[in-house]
């Protein structure tokens, strides 16, 4: 090692030991965001492996709009197609890239949902509704997961974007964090369930 590599080691031990600098606050929020993000990912996973069975037992109706079903099916593909790591979140774009796939896959679950209200067979099967309660659960889990990730992150990039933590932050190589849009947490707290009802198609025009 040098001594530049020498004295640099030796500057770094003494930040990390002086109070006040932030660096065992910036390791445990560190570790929150990456907690709150495993959740994220475990919860979009659980939607992801219930898709194909709800698609299966939709595929049951007859005369089901089809156009529907590949909308759900190729949302699932772009989404389980990314691959997401612990360092997506160091990541801006490939963040974004994550995020617009998973809010595709949720427009379709969407618009599966309110096709489906034309189908008084779906809604007296009880394979389906159980399928549908499963769906609705994991949709509100994933929503809670989100909020906890947003506000894990939003403590880790303060402490890393304020003084004197941000040097801390900079001499070990620590950087904000990605976090979910503001735009995409109204979506989802806000689904166009009501226009999509509205631009519905009238069952004898649905697709084979």
């Amino acid at each position: 090692m040098t001594m530049r590599g020498i004295f640099l080691t030796l500057l770094l031990l003494a930040a990390s030991s002086l109070p006040g600098c932030g660096y065992n606050r910036l390791q445990g929020t560190d570790e929150q965001v990456t907690a709150a993000w495993s959740e994220v990912l475990n919860q979009y996973q659980r939607r992801a492996d219930l898709v194909p069975n709800l698609v299966n037992a939709v595929k049951g109706a007859d005369d089901f709009e089809q156009s529907t079903l590949v909308a759900v099916v190729n949302a699932r593909a772009n989404a389980t197609g990314i691959n997401a790591t612990p360092a997506l979140i160091n990541d801006p774009q490939a963040f974004a890239a994550f995020e617009a796939a998973q809010g595709q896959l949720s427009t379709a679950l969407s618009r599966l949902m309110v096709v489906v209200e034309g189908y008084p067979e779906l809604k007296a099967n009880a394979n389906f509704l159980h399928l549908q309660a499963q769906l609705e659960g994991i949709e509100n889990r994933i929503a809670m997961a989100r909020q906890r990730y947003i506000q894990a992150v939003e403590q880790y990039n303060v402490l890393v974007r304020s003084f004197p933590s941000n040097l801390t932050a900079k001499a070990f190589g620590l950087r904000a964090k990605a976090n979910f849009s503001v735009a995409e947490e109204r979506r989802l707290a806000t689904p166009p369930v009501t226009d999509l009802r509205v631009t519905l198609p009238a069952r004898a025009a649905v697709s084979t």
